[in-house]
């Protein structure tokens, strides 16, 4: 029992220690040949990278979300049914293929609500961004 105790307050400091400042970037995604809008998104310690994307409306989306290497887990969540958008899939260094036609503009967050026992979630650590549709 003390080896564990011991063990979860060495996991509890190396994520306080080793976990990144947030990075904000922006990516305007373009129409391929075949008509999809393609992105790339990571998943590091506690950012998305892009963190903020936009898109264009009744335009299919094709999101490549993966997690960078390490023992956090992580995921992504959207919710705007409405917008015929909704996502929910954990995420691995492979990456993973998320498809959706976003039926409505607007500005649509989406994040990862894993959390470590009583600490902050990884979407209040900075894990989290926003799609934007446009016209």
């Amino acid at each position: 029992m003390k080896n564990i105790k011991i063990l979860l307050i060495l996991l509890i400091l190396a994520e306080a220690v080793f976990a990144k400042d947030p990075v904000k970037k922006i990516y305007k995604a373009t129409i391929d040949a075949d008509g999809t809008q393609r992105v790339n998104i990571t998943a590091g310690e506690y950012f998305f990278d892009p963190s903020y994307i936009i898109v264009k409306v009744n335009v299919p989306v094709e999101l490549h979300v993966k997690k960078e290497a390490g023992i956090t887990p992580h995921n992504i969540l959207i919710n705007a049914p409405d917008a015929g958008i909704e996502v929910k899939a954990e995420l691995t260094t492979e990456p993973k293929i998320i498809k959706f036609t976003p039926k409505k503009t607007g500005k649509y967050p989406f994040h990862c609500d894993k959390k470590l026992l009583f600490f902050k979630s990884h979407r209040e650590r900075g894990l989290e961004g926003i799609i934007e549709v446009i016209e």
